[in-house]
């Protein structure tokens, strides 16, 4: 309930200080006296919350870290890609505690999918207990020992190189295909745990822990984190398409007219390196704050689009072996994608810039 305690005038030290005084009920009411502190904690709408130190500290001593703790029952008609998705949902809605329960004896599959998925995907999990109907899953990672721009950075890394790995097969080894798939995993576990620590933040508004200015830059980081997932989910589309490919020309299941058309193949990794380049460079924007930058970001990639168009028109023009001229167009539609990956990115650094942009601008004019 809130009771109104009139107004105070703000006075002048003379020294670019302001002063207020208290109002003596509610410092008398808090138990607060000559030298107490009082924490000051400025609100979206820039009102004031005033806290005294000391009913935070009590605070904290009273609240002991709230343990979420789930039980998953999976029976014998139960499929473990289900058991496996449900257990993805609890680790990014914040769980802490997981424990399946079977209810039968013939359980070794899921045990095998658990433990698969645990190792590939789930960043932090570990089972702590396992028993013959029970195991028990501990998410032992918490944000402040690895940051959210950290995570992202480094799902960057790994997206673009198992994207530059899996363009190369085309002149590289079929092996290579499991590089791509190792990184899309890594990539894979890193998303899904900035999705919980996004989630953390939303349920606590902790979002200044987080890196975030305010609350509004949730889903901004949701969209990167898509985007930097769908570079490697693209690669491995890549990677897959040619190695069987190559696999069905190596048991003449397949007939290719003509060898790589060099031209066509150097245009393509042209392509898709600066496109790789300005990604790179709309996260590094993002990151800094940079409204300028990301909006020459965005000028630069209207250019490479029309360099991949004009790639397009060559492929076609070539009346290239239909299966090289699919591969080509799965490559550059790839390039394409990544254009657009970062539009997105570089209009999410725009949104979430602008009006401190507009603001510094006003200051500066007047």
């Amino acid at each position: 309930m809130e009771k109104d305690l009139g107004y105070r005038r703000i006075q002048s030290t003379g020294r670019g200080s302001y002063i207020i005084s208290l109002p003596k009920e509610w410092v008398q009411s808090t138990g607060m006296e000559k030298g107490s502190e009082v924490a000051f904690k400025l609100k979206e709408d820039l009102s004031l919350i005033l806290v005294p130190s000391k009913m935070i500290e009590e605070k904290v001593s009273r609240t002991k870290p709230e343990i979420k703790e789930y039980w998953i029952h999976v029976n014998e008609k139960d499929d473990h890609k289900t058991v496996c998705r449900e257990i993805i949902s609890l680790y990014v809605i914040n769980a802490d505690l997981i424990h399946v329960h079977f209810s039968n004896n013939n359980v070794s599959e899921h045990k095998a999918a658990i433990k698969d998925l645990i190792k590939t995907i789930l960043l932090g999990a570990e089972i702590i207990d396992e028993s013959q109907n029970v195991i028990t899953i501990q998410i032992l990672i918490n944000h402040p020992a690895f940051p959210i721009e950290k995570a992202i950075r480094r799902m960057v890394i790994l997206a673009l190189s198992a994207n530059e790995i899996a363009v190369s097969m085309l002149t590289g080894k079929d092996e290579d295909i499991n590089r791509v798939i190792e990184y899309k995993n890594d990539v894979s576990r890193l998303n899904l745990y900035v999705v919980r620590q996004l989630k953390f933040g939303l349920e606590r508004a902790s979002f200044t822990e987080l890196g975030l200015r305010n609350p509004k830059e949730f889903l901004g980081y949701r969209i990167v984190t898509n985007d930097v997932k769908g570079i490697a989910d693209n690669a491995m589309v890549i990677a897959r398409n040619i190695a069987n490919s190559k696999k069905m020309v190596r048991e003449q299941m397949l007939f290719i007219k003509e060898n790589i058309d060099e031209e066509v193949y150097t245009q393509l990794l042209e392509i898709n390196s600066k496109a790789h380049q300005l990604f790179e460079e709309s996260i590094g924007a993002m990151f800094k704050r940079d409204y300028g930058h990301a909006d020459k970001i965005i000028s630069e990639t209207e250019s490479l689009a029309k360099q991949e168009l004009n790639l397009t028109t060559i492929i076609l023009s070539k009346k290239l072996d239909p299966i090289v001229s699919s591969i080509y167009s799965l490559i550059l539609d790839n390039s394409r994608r990544i254009i657009e990956y970062t539009v997105d990115i570089s209009e999410v650094t725009l949104n979430r810039t602008i009006e401190e942009v507009v603001e510094r601008n006003r200051i500066s004019h007047n």
